[in-house]
């Protein structure tokens, strides 16, 4: 059951005709157009980053996690790039700490 028929759809165009001008239609439709296809291409991107989210991790993903676990970082809500940068950051830690203590 469609909800826009033949006859509004002649009632809709007469009444844009009427207010905008036979010229400037082309170009209301052509605006109308662009909105939409960046919409549906906005929409696209949510759906795949929503996937994205739920899909499993991969073997990298999940030997990341799983070292960050072991180093005593907390894992919850953080991509695998967050807990790479924090497991470098604790590797250097520890390094300066170990220099520290072999220079003194």
């Amino acid at each position: 059951m469609a909800l826009i028929g033949l006859p509004e759809m002649i009632l809709i165009m007469a009444v844009a005709i009427f207010f905008f001008g036979p010229d400037k239609i082309p170009e209301l439709a052509r605006s109308l157009g662009k909105a939409t296809g960046e919409f549906k291409r906005a929409q696209m991107a949510s759906e795949h980053e929503i996937k994205k989210l739920n899909d499993p991790l991969d073997e990298k993903d999940t030997k990341i996690h799983n070292l960050a676990i072991e180093m005593g970082i907390d894992v919850n809500n953080k991509t695998s790039e967050q807990l790479v940068e924090e497991i470098r950051l604790k590797m250097r830690s520890k390094e300066t700490k170990t220099v520290t203590n072999n220079a003194g």
